[in-house]
């Protein structure tokens, strides 16, 4: 997800004013506390009873909580030392890194995020892991994932999501604008398998359309206003989410969400009208009112104990377009075909 330069430091500036501290201590977190948290990009984990948020900032700030109300924030950064590849990779990128996922698989946890400056596509996804959320022990630095570059890559490597198909084989997806989203098999080291190669699965507009707006953040990315994904598997089908249009812009941002289905990991993904996401397909699921939020976007959703949950972010009209954590259950219709589709419950 492309973020400028004034939202860089408005999270600097305006990170304690959302927060109080609270005095105690969080198992190695020297925090405060806050029940409406400022996020950009948030994804979560849950192990032995706490939830661990984590989401775009310096370093990637993290926070936990015994209910996913009152957030307990750290003031240091999940990844606090920036690895020196990352900036031989992305001329210009420092410390300010994007859009993490987290995912549990074969007794480690795995963090993937993103290296990256507005508006190019030279950008790499970065990989580390560590046995528990709540031991003593860092991540592991594990290397890049994927990269991309200018002039050569069609796609740009940021907004990562690990999946787990039914076969228990790792997949990676991810993109913003250029051609869309990208999907890609992991081997046991959640790298790129051996011969894989990325291939796209969903677009913002078909190749042909003309249809397609000027985009008016960066005249390099073009028009294909796509970013974003996550991929929740969900009563025999892979759902796709994808945010649509355009983020990090305050109270003039115009993300939304839309979804589609497949049966196979690999698509087609499906929208409920029966259009494919690879020519521009995609069923709305949530969006700005324009009363709360004035958009809202990148998202992520997760089986929990106490049922299924979607989260985003939102830019929240009565904070003058401040990005906030965003929390709705997700329960699912019922089609004709009698299959189920996912509905957002506030």
């Amino acid at each position: 997800m492309k973020r400028p330069l004034f939202l860089m430091l408005f999270f600097a500036a305006t990170a304690i004013t959302l927060a109080q501290p609270d005095g105690r201590s969080h198992g190695g977190f020297d925090t405060f506390v806050t029940d409406t948290p400022m996020v950009h990009d948030p994804v979560m984990a849950f192990e032995n009873g706490r939830y661990y948020l984590f989401s775009t900032g310096h370093g990637i700030r993290q926070m936990v909580s015994s209910d996913r109300r009152s957030w307990t924030v750290s003031r240091h950064p999940a990844l606090d030392s920036i690895p020196a590849w990352t900036r031989d990779s992305v001329p210009g990128f420092a410390i300010h890194v994007w859009a993490p996922d987290i995912i549990r698989w074969h007794g480690r946890w795995w963090m993937a995020y993103s290296c990256s400056t507005f508006g190019k596509n030279t950008s790499a996804i970065g990989l580390m892991s560590r046995s528990s959320l709540s031991d003593s022990v860092g991540w592991k630095d594990e290397g890049p994932l994927v990269c991309s570059r200018e002039g050569r890559d069609n796609w740009n490597a940021i907004d990562p999501n690990f999946i787990i198909d039914e076969h228990d084989r790792p997949w990676l997806v991810w993109g913003s604008f250029w051609d869309g989203i990208q999907l890609v098999r992991l081997d046991s080291t959640l790298h790129i398998a051996s011969g894989e190669h990325p291939h796209t699965i969903a677009r913002r507009y078909a190749p042909s359309s003309t249809a397609q707006e000027k985009n008016p953040t960066s005249e390099y990315a073009g028009p294909n206003a796509i970013e974003a994904p996550f991929i929740f598997r969900h009563g025999g089908y892979y759902y796709l989410f994808v945010s649509w249009d355009y983020c990090c812009r305050g109270t003039q941002s115009s993300y939304r969400v839309a979804v589609g289905r497949s049966k196979t990991i690999e698509g087609p993904y499906i929208d409920e009208s029966g259009r494919d996401m690879l020519q521009g397909g995609g069923t709305v699921l949530v969006e700005g009112d324009k009363k709360t939020f004035e958009a809202l976007g990148h998202c992520a959703a997760y089986h929990f104990a106490d049922g299924d949950l979607f989260i985003c972010h939102g830019y929240s009209v009565e904070k003058q377009g401040t990005s906030v954590l965003v929390q709705r259950r997700m329960e699912w219709k019922i089609l004709a075909d009698g299959t189920d589709w996912p509905v957002l419950v506030p």
